[in-house]
């Protein structure tokens, strides 16, 4: 192999690559020009059908009227031959086996014409419901890719965000909490250990001490009266 074939190799190769990268890069671009070039096809498959059918139709019309014309014949036939006209009976029978050979071939003809248009109408239609398939295929194809790149987007989305961020200040939040309760704490142990505190403590044990003092001596006096009230009534008796 010579240089310029391997390098029209190499250029063929990238070539190809690079259309390839394109079509997988541009689906609907491509679907567009299949089905566009199916329509060109279809377009001229309908035209190639469309001159058999007008030849089946001709055909047809053909051999109507030569039917008809033997039709005629066959009528003037037993005229001529009963008028003794030997001469027109005999251009008659003439035209008469004319027109069956003519018949017969155009039978013949119309036949293979008749099952070409047939094929060919099938044909057609079943290009057509190629088309529409296609025409279907591609927009689920295109739905497809559409929903696929989506969930692709979302996902690089999420991938994308760092639940670092998240659990750090949560972590600040935390410790934030916590400090204004130590805050609070240590200001409640200040409080508790200043001098108006302890004194509170004092008056309230002395105010403890005091009224314990009052109750002793409400029940000395109880008592004094009961053992009062006691003697009373000995005496009495």
């Amino acid at each position: 192999m010579g240089f310029f074939d391997r390098l029209s190799n190499l250029w063929n190769g990238i070539l190809g690559r690079w259309i390839s990268t394109k079509e997988t890069n541009n689906p609907e671009a491509v679907y567009e020009t299949a089905i566009d070039e199916r329509i060109k096809r279809h377009r001229e498959l309908k035209k190639a059908v469309s001159g058999i059918v007008y030849l089946r139709n001709k055909l047809t019309a053909e051999l109507e009227t030569q039917e008809r014309d033997l039709q005629e014949v066959h009528a003037q036939l037993p005229v001529a031959i009963e008028a003794g006209d030997d001469e027109v009976a005999l251009l008659l029978i003439t035209k008469k086996n004319a027109l069956e050979a003519s018949i017969a071939q155009t039978r013949l003809d119309l036949d293979k014409v008749s099952a070409q248009a047939k094929d060919a109408t099938e044909t057609l239609i079943s290009f057509q419901g190629e088309i529409e398939k296609l025409k279907r295929e591609r927009d689920e194809m295109l739905a497809k890719r559409a929903t696929a790149q989506a969930r692709i987007q979302i996902q690089e989305t999420l991938d994308g965000l760092s639940t670092d961020a998240d659990i750090k200040a949560l972590q600040n939040v935390r410790e934030n909490i916590h400090k204004l309760q130590a805050e609070a704490d240590v200001g409640t142990e200040i409080k508790q250990d200043s001098l108006d505190a302890r004194l509170a403590k004092v008056k309230v044990k002395t105010q403890d001490a005091a009224a314990q003092l009052q109750l002793e001596e409400l029940k000395k006096q109880m008592a004094a009266r009961n053992t009062a009230a006691e003697g009373t009534v000995k005496k009495t008796m």
